[in-house]
């Protein structure tokens, strides 16, 4: 596997990540460790809740992103660090058995005046469900290395 550097990378790239089934215990887990509502972690008591069903919770729509995001290695061998995540939103609920995958594309490539080694790289991240329909959005934002730092 390669490096990507800053200098490698183009606004308007593109890629898909593998596709996952959410299953009623990863939900439940999940809840119970992180998000104790009961819509997240008791599926009887989700029937009277606003979903009327167990859902997964938000963050960990987020954590799976993040994971489908770092399996994929879009950066091959490169150090990517997380600098901060914009306009997170969470649109469909995400129930047992349906099945996400990550759609990312790089929409802005940055120079940093203050990090000469380093750039920032945002990229949109789509979560969507096995109906190709949109269920949480984000913009992530990573700082990647330079091959030159911009001093020399």
């Amino acid at each position: 596997m390669t490096r990507r550097y800053l200098e490698d990378l183009a606004t308007g790239e593109m890629w898909v990540s593998r596709e996952v089934t959410i299953g009623e215990q990863d939900i439940i887990e999940f809840g119970r460790g992180f998000d104790p509502q009961p819509f997240h972690i008791d599926a009887d008591a989700a029937k009277a809740s606003p979903f009327g069903g167990l859902i997964a919770s938000g963050w960990h729509l987020a954590s799976l992103a993040m994971r489908l995001c770092v399996e994929a290695r879009f950066y091959g061998e490169t150090p990517v660090i997380g600098i901060g995540v914009d306009e997170m939103r969470w649109h469909l609920p995400v129930r047992p058995g349906d099945k996400v995958h990550v759609e990312r594309e790089l929409v802005e490539i940055l120079e940093v005046p203050d990090k000469p080694r380093r750039g920032m790289v945002k990229a949109r991240v789509d979560l969507k469900n096995q109906n190709g329909e949109r269920v949480m959005h984000m913009y992530a934002l990573s700082s990647v290395p330079k091959r030159k730092p911009a001093d020399g």
